[in-house]
């Protein structure tokens, strides 16, 4: 019989972010790249505010302390957009 086994590990390796695309590496050696527009957070952030992010959820999320933006490994590579903020 054969079984197959998961070995993806989508977590978070690196992060470069520009005005126009978020590209995520992941530890599997995949790359993920969106357009920053996708998440208005993002976009309406200097580019000192969208370099300064973190990891989150072990390592499967991102998150932007001074934008309250959180994105997840899963939902990026589900093309998931990102809300637009209520103020």
């Amino acid at each position: 019989m054969l079984t197959l086994q998961s070995e993806n590990d989508i977590r978070v390796m690196n992060v470069c972010i520009d005005d126009d695309r978020l590209t995520v590496d992941l530890m599997d050696g995949r790359t993920i790249s969106v357009p920053v527009a996708w998440f208005p957070r993002l976009a309406a952030g200097t580019t000192e505010q969208r370099q300064n992010w973190e990891l989150c959820g072990a390592g499967y999320g991102i998150h932007w302390p001074e934008l309250d933006e959180d994105l997840s490994t899963e939902g990026l590579l589900r093309g998931a957009k990102g809300a637009i903020p209520r103020y």
